[in-house]
């Protein structure tokens, strides 16, 4: 936790706490008599975008510095795909064969929450959209080890909690989809990316567009499921079209296991490319 601050000027909630028990009037029954801070169909206007841009960059960054955590290790995927005891539920025949991955994934959270409670437990933790599909498995590895992990959900059009297994003090919500994905990226040491939809494929390619501009440094960056994405993305036609270069197919790697993506981790950490050192121009 951080240090308390001691300042000269009255506290925030003991003004706030003040407010609330003035005598009833007309002034102060007013909108306008209202603390802005405080007043929360003030902060809802149109012209208040900004602010609650920062304030929901803010909140999540400090209560993750309070709670130590340092790095992270993403794993985007679809929210569709069922664990195996559920897959005769499953919409379609492919979700239940790819079922599978929901395993796979718990078991590569669990491996990655094994290795970070090597140390102290605030490297490489797992973090999730909060959800279900990959990212409860996600999730429920980390509990499986015994660790924490984070969850970022958002507000969508269909109520949705956050799953059972993200750590309650690490479970966050938002409402603006791209200081979300700001929050995924700014402290991962790694991307694994699940076979999923729409969510799944933007994430996929806004974090892939960082890397291949520069714009963020590189890590390792692990698509499970080779067939699959194989199937939904002609890479190599990008590349012979000259809408990519060569060398971006080298961003990712593929995998089919939770330990074969450990492996690709593991060797990333130990020998990393050069061009991913920090300060290398690209």
């Amino acid at each position: 936790m951080t240090e308390e601050r001691h300042s000269r000027f009255p506290d925030a909630h003991a003004d706030r706490d003040r407010a609330e028990h003035v005598p009833l009037t007309p002034q102060t029954s007013s909108p306008a008599y209202a603390l802005a801070f405080a007043d929360e169909e003030f902060l809802c206007r149109e012209e208040l975008r900004p602010v609650r841009l920062q304030l929901e960059l803010l909140k999540p960054q400090l209560m993750l510095d309070e709670q130590g955590v340092e790095s992270t290790i993403v794993m985007f995927g679809g929210a569709r795909i069922p664990a195996p005891a559920h897959k005769d539920q499953a919409r379609t025949q492919t979700l239940a064969d790819l079922s599978h991955f929901y395993d796979e994934a718990r078991e590569f959270a669990r491996l990655m929450t094994l290795k970070s409670m090597e140390t102290d437990g605030k490297q490489n933790v797992v973090v999730t959209g909060g959800g279900p599909g990959v990212m409860e498995a996600g999730n429920r590895g980390a509990v499986d080890a015994g660790g924490s992990s984070i969850g970022l959900s958002i507000v969508l059009p269909h109520e949705q909690a956050p799953n059972e297994y993200v750590t309650p003090s690490l479970s966050f919500n938002f409402h603006y989809f791209a200081i979300r994905k700001m929050h995924f990226l700014m402290r991962a040491r790694a991307i694994t990316v699940f076979p999923g939809g729409f969510g799944t494929l933007d994430e996929l390619f806004e974090t892939l567009t960082l890397i291949q501009t520069g714009r963020m440094e590189r890590v390792p960056f692990i698509l499970f499921g080779r067939a699959f994405w194989e199937s939904i993305i002609n890479w190599e036609a990008l590349s012979d079209a000259g809408t990519i270069s060569a060398d971006d197919l080298n961003l990712f790697k593929f995998a089919e296991s939770a330990q074969e993506a450990m492996e690709i981790f593991e060797a990333w950490e130990s020998a990393p490319p050069r061009d991913s050192l920090p300060g290398r121009e690209r």
